[in-house]
């Protein structure tokens, strides 16, 4: 036995050496591509072998992507370096080039991605990752779910679910309306949640589907900010299941859609709208002997109809508890948009706030407008580089690079005063902003990708202000740092948007 464990120690001795210098190659080879692909942008001179920077990216994810934005800033081209999990990192702060990033997805140039590790989380085939005539296809088929007549159906359900929740939020006297700050970013989350489940699947789902729908997507976000160890017992794992899961319901909801606009009933939701128009489509395609049409299975829709609620839970979570901020910290701009709701809605109507109505609100809309602009949701767009792409006339992306165009810095660029949160910018004949600056306000994106759900997300975050200003007194809790900037995965204020709550009318609503 002895002499077992003494030939083993000896082969290990013997081959020591080359597996030290197999590493130490390894090692150099990758710092000598990183510098051959970072080239002149600026960047870190060397890197933790493999890792790079993610453990920093993790561990504080505002402080790195500020990093990599004043670096880009210094170097007056827009453009920084980096490197984390074996990837190479081209950050873009330059508005123009984001630009000609998003207006360049395609096989031969950019690849969306969504997230660094999307494909593992979302699927190779999911609506992020089309290009071309099949993903124009797809977004013309989607058309029918953002005209007026289905936007006004929405606007309904989300004022429900929104003074539901309201109700609940004053309701804890503990949490709410007595000496306690109430954070209301995670409330904010599961109202949102349950906005987007019933404007886009509500009549298909039971009580039960609901409670297992948001512990999935719950797995779901925290697998979003988790290290991608696609192993059993780790956070991206559960999240990869939990995401299926989701699918598999959405998927049912969708058959159950199809079955009832088959019936002839009239659509109460996203997916009614979406399938009537599918449904004549199918039927056409049949009655001339035509294939069914792509993307109209019911584990397609349930795929798509899961990028919707990727699109607008977090994201909307982001805009409502910055407007609440905002708001606080503007007593002429809340003064304003109370004046302004108060002169066409009343929460004595017993009706809710009509698409009539609302298109009036244009203080209110201005100041939605400047919300997204000022702290925009998703700061940033990934994308893969499937071929090199030469970016600026001294630049070429390499092939496999990760891009990362920031929404977030353009949002900061060419605007009057643009530190400053004005609405006026969006409101005045005068200013115009929203015309003159239009290449920068990206916080919907731009090109292929463009957000199709822009005029939904901007009526939720209006109608939201417009019953929380009228319903409830509010006032922020007013710490050091709290207004900081966190990444969860979308940015919000970093104590949770605390609030002391107190109801403001003698009643509230119920329609």
């Amino acid at each position: 036995m002895a002499e077992s464990v003494l030939g083993f120690l000896d082969d290990i001795r013997a081959v020591a050496p080359f597996l030290a210098a197999a590493v130490a190659f390894f090692v150099l080879a990758e710092q000598v591509a990183y510098h051959r692909k970072k080239g002149p942008l600026p960047g870190a001179p060397l890197f933790v072998p493999f890792f790079g920077s993610i453990a920093r990216l993790i561990r504080d994810p505002t402080g790195y992507w500020d990093a990599l934005a004043a670096r880009a800033r210094e170097s007056g081209d827009g453009l920084a370096a980096d490197y984390f999990l074996g990837t190479f990192v081209v950050f873009i702060r330059d508005t123009e080039l984001t630009h000609r990033v998003l207006a360049n997805v395609r096989p031969d140039a950019f690849h969306f991605i969504g997230h660094p590790f999307g494909k593992k989380l979302f699927g190779e085939h999911n609506l992020i990752y089309m290009f071309g005539e099949d993903h124009r296809d797809l977004r013309r088929r989607r058309a029918p779910n953002f005209t007026t007549r289905a936007l006004s159906t929405y606007a309904a359900i989300q004022q429900r679910v929104i003074v539901a929740h309201l109700r609940r939020w004053l309701d804890d006297r503990t949490g709410c309306c007595g000496e306690k700050a109430f954070p209301i970013r995670d409330p904010c989350r599961d109202m949102n949640l349950e906005t987007s489940q019933t404007v886009f699947v509500g009549p298909y789902l039971t009580e039960d589907a609901r409670r297992r729908f948001e512990r999935d997507y719950h797995l779901f976000n925290v697998g979003l900010m988790a290290v991608p160890v696609d192993l059993p017992g780790f956070a991206f794992r559960r999240a990869k299941q939990g995401v299926a899961r989701l699918i598999a319901t959405l998927a049912d909801c969708a058959r159950q859609s199809k079955a009832r606009m088959r019936a002839g009933g009239e659509p109460d939701c996203l997916v009614d709208y979406w399938m009537q128009d599918t449904l004549r489509e199918i039927d056409e395609a049949a009655a001339s002997a035509r294939p069914t049409p792509a993307h109209t299975s019911d584990a397609e829709i349930g795929g798509y109809l899961f990028d919707f609620l990727y699109a607008a839970q977090d994201a909307s979570t982001s805009s409502l508890c910055w407007a609440v901020s905002a708001l606080d910290a503007h007593s002429d701009v809340l003064a304003r948009v109370r004046a302004e709701v108060a002169a066409l809605w009343s929460p004595d109507s017993g009706e809710p706030i009509t698409p009539e109505q609302m298109a009036e609100m244009r203080y209110t809309q201005a100041v939605a407008r400047e919300v997204v602009r000022y702290r925009p949701p998703a700061t940033m767009v990934p994308h893969i580089a499937g071929e090199a792409f030469r970016l600026t006339e001294w630049y070429t992306v390499p092939n496999g690079a990760t891009v990362f165009p920031s929404l977030y810095e353009s949002s900061f660029q060419g605007f009057q005063d643009p530190e400053a949160f004005d609405p006026d910018r969006f409101f005045s004949e005068a200013r115009r902003e929203d015309v003159s600056c239009k290449r920068n306000f990206l916080a919907f994106g731009s090109g292929a990708h463009q957000c199709v759900g822009q005029r939904y997300a901007l009526n939720h975050l209006v109608l939201f202000m417009a019953l929380f200003v009228s319903l409830v007194d509010f006032r922020r809790d007013k710490t050091k740092g709290c207004d900081e900037l966190v990444y969860i995965p979308t940015i919000a204020p970093k104590d949770g948007c605390a609030v002391f709550l107190k109801q403001r009318c003698t009643k509230l609503p119920s329609f």
